[in-house]
Formats: structure tokens, sequence, C-alpha cells
């Protein structure tokens, strides 16, 4: 009888899509290391995410709205937690590797700014304009975990993380799921916390997108969800219906028009690129301030390069607090 690892394997040559990327087929790490008799390659990569900083940081990174009083809106962390449990049952129902894309859905936002994007366009403004979430997620992993050893992960992995948004396209299957998971995810999960603030009501949803994707949260997870699984089963690509993609990029554009760019959620965005460029010049002009962990590469990539790194790894509640200590006056103590 073989390791669990082994067997693990084996299941995975039985059962998964001819379109499935097999963990033995994995191109490794940077770093080899011996296996393991318990896990798989992407198993251990899942594990070293979920138990790294930088995914314990995420409960404190917002989401949409900077800071809600409120105890139920989304935060970076749980974002996370629902783009990998719409990432899995879309794996498991295309019998694609499972294991895979759940490291890529859980490693994939590790390196998002405080104050969510306007953390990103403020070290845009401040720092470089090429800077991007995704390539900090991808830094994260391989330079800065692990007091600057990074995570070590599956070459698979990285490139899922990294190639999860925008117009970039993952080299597996896998990592192209995440991609539609995440905006499944966020477009749905924004409208409920638009509700909640009182920027919407689900009536405002244009009718039409409405009789397309349905008129509740779960409706429209299950549309969406639904879609890509039938319009890409038995096929080697992941894709939406055509009148389902069609609609889902209407209610995104819908959003963008009325929510990411409304007062209310955008109110404080104007103050946190602030706070965020006063720690940057601050920083950048006394690095011998920062932790060890972001100084010891000052001489091999640049302070900018090295107080990017450390503002863009802080929570938001951490940002704000580091930001008083610096800037407002204490109040004497009797």
């Amino acid at each position: 009888m073989g390791t669990i690892c082994e067997l693990f394997l084996e299941r995975e040559k039985a059962t998964l899509s001819q379109y499935a990327f097999l963990t033995s087929n994995t191109r490794g790490r940077d770093y080899p290391c011996e296996p393991t008799e318990m896990r798989t390659e992407f198993q251990r990569d899942r594990d070293r995410i979920i138990h790294s900083q930088s995914f314990r940081r995420l409960m404190n990174k917002t989401q949409v709205f900077l800071a809600p009083t409120g105890d139920h809106y989304r935060t970076r962390l749980t974002h996370t937690l629902e783009v990998t449990q719409i990432a899995r049952i879309i794996a498991r129902a295309l019998r694609l590797n499972e294991d895979l894309t759940e490291a890529v859905a859980l490693g994939h936002d590790l390196g998002h700014t405080p104050f969510g994007h306007a953390g990103e366009s403020a070290m845009q403004t401040f720092f470089s304009k090429d800077f991007t979430h995704y390539q900090q997620s991808l830094r994260v992993v391989e330079h800065l975990e692990r007091d600057g050893q990074g995570l070590n992960l599956t070459w698979e992995v990285r490139d899922g993380i990294v190639n999860h948004t925008g117009s970039h396209m993952a080299s597996t299957l896998e990592g192209v799921i995440v991609k539609f998971a995440d905006r499944i995810a966020y477009i749905n999960h924004d409208i409920d916390d638009a509700c909640r603030a009182g920027i919407l009501a689900p009536t405002d949803i244009p009718k039409h997108l409405r009789l397309v994707l349905g008129n509740s949260h779960s409706e429209r997870i299950n549309t969406m969800v639904s879609s890509v699984i039938r319009a890409s089963e038995g096929r080697n690509e992941i894709r939406m219906s055509e009148g389902v993609g069609q609609a889902t990029n209407e209610l995104r554009a819908f959003l963008f028009a009325n929510v990411y760019t409304s007062s209310v959620a955008k109110s404080e965005d104007g103050k946190a690129q602030e706070l965020l460029g006063s720690l940057f010049d601050h920083f950048e002009k006394h690095p011998e301030e920062m932790p060890m962990l972001y100084r010891r590469n000052i001489e091999k990539e640049g302070v900018r390069r090295c107080v990017c790194d450390f503002i863009s790894g802080m929570t938001d509640r951490y940002a704000i607090e580091l930001y008083k200590k610096l800037f407002i006056p204490h109040v004497w103590a009797n």
C-alpha cells in the first residue's frame, strides 16, 4: 500500500477530466523540498497560504467600504473565502483539480493594499504607476513571507495568483476558474454591501439584468456559476454562456457607475490616499524606522520599493494607528 499522497495522485489520474492539471505534472518549486506522505504539492501550498501572516492580515483589510462600522460588511478575507468556495464548486463540477484551484483562490489577494483599491491607487501615485495588487501578491509569496524567505509555492499556484484579473490568463484551467470566481464573488457581495449601506435597492438593478441573472444574491450566483459549468463542460477552456456573460458584464458596469464611484462608497478614499502618501513620504525619508524585514532589501532594491512593500502589507487599522502615532499630537496624560 502506498502513502496517502500517492493514493491522492492515483485518484486524480483515475477520476479527473482529461483537461485537469494533474498534481504529478507540476513544474515544482524554485527550491525543491522533500515530498510528504500525507499531502500533495498543491495541498501543501494551500496550507502554507492559510498559515501565512499575509493571509491573516486580510481580515482587517477593506473590500469596498473603508472601515465600515457595521459587522456584516465584507473584508478582503471574507471575499477570499467566497471566491474559494465558488471556485471549488466549479472545479468539482468540471472534474478539475480542486486542490490547485483552492490554493490559487486562497492566495490571489495576499498582496492587496490597505483601504482596498484606494490603497492600490495610492501606491500607483506614490510608488509606481505600474503597481498592481496581483503583482504584489506574487511578490508576497515569493519574497516577503516567512521573514523574507517566501512561501516557495509551486509554479502553477504562483501563475494562477498573478494572472487572476484583467486581461491576464492563467496557464491552467484551474487558475482561470479563479478569475471567473473572483468576478462572480465581488459583483454579488458588493451589491449586497451596497444595499446594506443604503446606496442601492435590489430593484435599482436594471430589470433586464434581473430577468437574466435573478433577483436575489443567491439566484445571481447560482445563475453565473451554472453558466460557467454548462458552457465549459467538455471543453479545454473556461467560459460563460454568451447571454449570462453579457448580463454579468453589464451588471459590473452598473456597479462601477452606481457603487464604486458613488459619494458614499468613496467618500473616504481621498483621505485614505493622503494618509498612505504621508506614510510613504515619512518612511522614504526615515527607512531606519521600518521593520528589519523591509529594511534588509534596501541596498538591493532601493528605499522606495521597500517602503511600498511595508505599506502594502499593512491592515487598514494598523495604517491608521501608525499615522496617528507619527502625525497626530498626543494628548498629555494627567
